[in-house]
């Protein structure tokens, strides 16, 4: 499928009237999407692949709210999301049974993920998967709470899988100021130089992303598993392991429900035991 090139009006006009104009394009029925992902799919309709995108730009701004906090102009945010839902719209088969949408999410956040994580310092912050996780989660915790405290860093070492030193550092890199890019005598040879740390161009961080694919469907999957849990179940998990802050203790939980704090921990043990299944099966 030939580029279609939607992207230059981002730059060539202001940010507010291009918002306006992608929020303009009708959004499409289910039919509607039907019919074209058919005829892009079986047919390499153009035409078709042209509607499928300028009916979904108003989702790629919707996204790039997200990454506001980055120092990063949001035209180029979108310009890069609008990148990954082209991707998503060329790759997307009618036949799996989904919105274009939920397939193309994954596309719009690769793209922006990978535009942020390589303008947001020269020296590279994350290369590795739990890197970027950590990163990622860092950046959004960080907004609330500013440094973290011991138990914080605990906290979200645990809940992410890492360790505290992890943590620290990861807080430490992205508090750090830039470094020079490069050196101008032979004593900063034996510095520490942005240079040394450049990201190897030979690794093709799209595919890694694909690969990786965010966890996005273990969060789907994650998502269904509490919907099929009883209400008291969801808001005991909820409660205890989803929120940032605020949570809940058994004894707290045991008397909201009139019922002993070991009974609140028998059903946490149960509906984590159902979730992991869930996820992993």
């Amino acid at each position: 499928m030939k580029k279609i090139n939607i992207l230059t009006c981002v730059n060539q006009s202001s940010l507010e009237s291009y918002i306006k104009k992608a929020n303009s394009y009708s959004m499409l029925s289910i039919e509607e999407e039907k019919i074209l992902t058919e005829r892009l799919h079986y047919n390499g309709d153009l035409l078709a692949a042209k509607k499928l995108i300028l009916s979904h730009l108003r989702f790629v701004v919707h996204i790039s709210r997200n990454y506001s906090g980055y120092g990063l102009q949001r035209a180029d945010l979108i310009q890069e999301g609008n990148v990954g839902l082209m991707k998503a719209v060329k790759r997307f088969n009618p036949a799996i049974g989904v919105r274009l949408v939920s397939f193309a999410v994954h596309w719009i956040k690769a793209e922006i993920h990978e535009y942020v994580l390589r303008n947001w310092r020269i020296v590279k912050v994350a290369t590795t998967k739990a890197q970027r996780k950590l990163f990622f989660n860092l950046r959004k915790a960080k907004k609330k709470l500013g440094w973290f405290n011991q138990y914080e860093v605990d906290m979200l070492a645990k809940s992410l899988g890492v360790t505290s030193k992890d943590v620290r550092e990861m807080e430490s890199r992205m508090s750090a100021k830039d470094m020079a890019f490069d050196f101008n005598s032979e004593e900063d040879k034996h510095k520490n130089n942005a240079i040394l740390y450049l990201k190897d161009k030979t690794s093709d961080f799209a595919d890694t992303i694909e690969e990786d694919n965010w966890d996005i469907h273990a969060t789907d999957k994650l998502s269904a598993a509490l919907s099929n849990l009883d209400l008291r179940s969801q808001e005991i998990i909820r409660s205890r392991w989803l929120r940032y802050d605020n949570k809940s203790t058994l004894k707290e939980l045991a008397k909201k429900y009139g019922i002993s704090a070991e009974r609140i921990r028998q059903l946490e043990k149960n509906a984590m035991k159902k979730i992991r299944f869930a996820v992993e099966s």
